[in-house]
């Protein structure tokens, strides 16, 4: 990864999309990651498909940490 931060809110509605470049001397593949006003793209080259499995491991594990929060919350009353 290299020299950026950024943060934005994943909400149900937001859209996920996988676009192969194969160019015979740099094939990469885009990860873009959008709403309605924020999208994030990351390029990742050769040799990087281990650290997008390793996203891929971290967001199923962030969405289980979500599901178990979600279901251990009390239930809020108004």
């Amino acid at each position: 990864m290299e020299n950026l931060t950024t943060s934005a809110h994943i909400e149900p509605d937001t859209r996920f999309r996988v676009t192969p470049f194969a160019d015979r001397a740099y094939p990469f593949v885009s990860l873009r990651i959008g709403g309605d006003f924020v999208e994030i793209a990351l390029l990742a080259s050769a040799g990087a498909s281990e650290a997008l499995r390793n996203l891929a491991a971290a967001a199923i594990e962030a969405a289980g940490a979500l599901d178990a929060l979600t279901a251990d919350a009390p239930e809020v009353t108004v």
